[in-house]
């Protein structure tokens, strides 16, 4: 099956599966008849190939209509994602709130199973994002498909970067209890695997779209505890960003500077939209309990530490400004 018709196939379970609720996905016939009425109009000229940096048939409505739904896409991935870990997690009053409001259809069996229709969904707006823009190079004979997702990426939204995709395979394999999981989809098999001992999460997807998440965190040079994504999409243990962003672990993340860096891209303002990994933190948890007691313990006695330090601090200005 080409990927044209199971894309349209796809769509139609959407449909279904987010019972009509509008959501965004690319809009991959659409954009695939502009290229094709950009050839046609360049091959009516058999002495000219359409060899361009840019293309004025096609460029405008193109890649600005195609970043908006890059854009898009990212956002109702990560808002629907966000609110089924919260309901993965909640605890006491607070879950049984958050389950009344669904009409108690929030078993486990029915979060796992929209867990298996996000990867889909953000797997599937992936590989169409991919082959249009191929496409797009391909009639073209240029390079500015490859270029478009540097831009994705220096704007952060990149399809199967999204920390929300590491967090979402880490809450498979808690639901499941296993270092793996696999998934049938409209389009192919999809799977997770957590390899502990390289210290890497791997996500298979359709089309031979392989991704490989370290989960070793640059600083420090060990597995991630208590792990945050910055807005860069780079993974940190918690203690070990708020001390490259020059605040005290018991102020957070939120505290940091504007001016303050990535430690790996040096990117600013990255600390402020800081992710935190919830579900990966309970995957390793389950997986590395003696490491996560050991860290919990050495990060409890430094957010101790530095506490002590900031409050004795405060009270010798209080005091010499009496």
């Amino acid at each position: 099956m080409k990927f044209g018709c199971a894309f349209r196939e796809y769509l139609q379970e959407e449909r279904e599966w987010f019972l009509g609720e509008k959501c965004a996905h690319v809009e991959y016939s659409r954009l695939k008849k502009v290229l094709k009425t950009c050839k046609k109009d360049a091959s009516s000229d058999k002495d000219l190939l359409c060899q361009c940096q840019s293309c004025p048939l096609c460029d405008q409505q193109f890649f600005s209509e195609l970043m908006k739904e890059a854009s898009d896409v990212v956002g109702y991935f990560s808002s629907r994602v966000q609110h089924l870990l919260h309901l993965h997690i909640s605890t006491g009053i607070h879950r049984y709130v958050l389950r009344l409001r669904q009409c108690f259809k929030s078993d486990r069996q029915t979060l796992t199973q929209e867990g298996r229709i996000l990867i889909e969904y953000i797997g599937m707006n992936a590989i169409a994002m991919r082959k249009i823009l191929k496409k797009y190079d391909k009639v073209h004979s240029s390079v500015n498909g490859e270029n478009f997702k540097s831009r994705m990426h220096a704007q952060h939204i990149e399809l199967l970067h999204s920390p929300w995709i590491i967090e979402l395979g880490a809450f498979y394999l808690n639901s499941t209890g296993l270092d793996s999981c696999e998934l049938d989809g409209v389009y192919g098999h999809f799977s997770c695997d957590l390899n502990i001992n390289k210290d890497v999460m791997t996500l298979v997807l359709p089309d031979s779209i392989k991704l490989e998440y370290a989960l070793t965190c640059a600083i420090c040079l060990d597995i991630v505890f208590n792990p945050y994504a910055l807005s860069c999409g780079h993974i940190f243990c918690k203690s070990c960003a708020c001390s490259a962003a020059s605040v005290m672990i018991f102020q957070g993340l939120k505290a940091a500077s504007p001016e303050s860096k990535c430690p790996i891209c040096r990117e600013v303002g990255v600390y402020s939209k800081a992710v935190h990994m919830v579900e990966l933190d309970l995957l390793m948890k389950r997986r590395c309990k003696d490491y996560w007691r050991e860290r919990l313990a050495s990060e409890r006695v430094e957010t101790l530490k530095q506490s002590k330090e900031y409050w004795n601090l405060q009270s010798t200005y209080a005091i010499g400004l009496r």
